[in-house]
């Protein structure tokens, strides 16, 4: 139906137009939709050379469920309850955050996301961010501000309120994904300068093995994603 949402199936031909080397206008009269259609969904899902349609198809989903609100629940219960050891909680936030910012988050940036991962509730607030760490609320905006595009976490408004919470739901999913697509125009943007430079040139020839590696490494990732999502349905499914 033209109007409607892409199927699984239109997104498998629109993947196989693009291998084709198909212009959108094309790709759309063969589904019989809107060229800004195709467009919309392959700009969102990869680009042209990153579009994978079991990738997009996860991703829609996802999108169209991540807006569910998250329901209310009891505040920060003490970790006693759970019969841990607070000195080895202490130690492991400060390792993990520590090896965040050694893979290149800001400190305080690391130590924000380390605590929404690490926390048993649905979500923290500024305030909680605020107490846990000693940082300004300043400084949790900011750091919000930089994780949320990198599909590592998530803000939602607090209904009937002004505060923001922030949760990690299927964020860490949505941040692999987008490894695919860095990957992608990594690829892309090394392939064009080995043209310009020449294949047969040093540097052309660095960039040219350098674009064949990183799209190496992005479709081993899209399908080891792809190949992780049918393993979670299937054991879902069993509980």
């Amino acid at each position: 139906m033209p109007g409607g949402r892409l199927t699984p199936t239109d997104r498998r031909l629109i993947a196989d137009g693009l291998a084709e080397g198909l212009g959108y206008a094309e790709i759309a009269r063969r589904l019989d939709r809107p060229t800004s259609t195709i467009s919309r969904e392959v700009a969102r899902n990869g680009g042209r050379d990153g579009y994978r349609a079991e990738l997009a198809q996860h991703d829609t989903g996802r999108r169209a469920h991540r807006a569910a609100p998250v329901p209310s629940s009891p505040r920060p219960r003490d970790d006693g309850d759970y019969r841990r050891d607070p000195a080895a909680v202490r130690d492991f936030r400060k390792r993990y955050t520590a090896m965040m910012a050694d893979m290149g988050l800001p400190p305080i940036t690391a130590g924000v996301l380390v605590s929404v991962l690490i926390t048993d509730e649905p979500y923290l607030t500024s305030a909680d961010l605020v107490d846990q760490l000693g940082i300004s609320a300043a400084s949790v905006s900011k750091a919000v501000a930089y994780l949320e595009p990198l599909g590592l976490l998530r803000r939602e408004r607090v209904p009937g309120e002004r505060r923001e919470r922030y949760l990690v739901d299927e964020s860490w999913f949505q941040g692999w994904s987008r490894t695919v697509e860095l990957h992608t125009r990594w690829a892309s943007a090394a392939g064009e300068g080995a043209e310009i430079f020449g294949p047969r040139t040093p540097a052309g020839a660095r960039l040219a093995e350098m674009a064949e590696f990183t799209r190496f490494l992005r479709d081993a990732l899209a399908r080891e994603l792809v190949r992780w999502q049918e393993m979670r349905r299937r054991d879902r499914s069993r509980d």
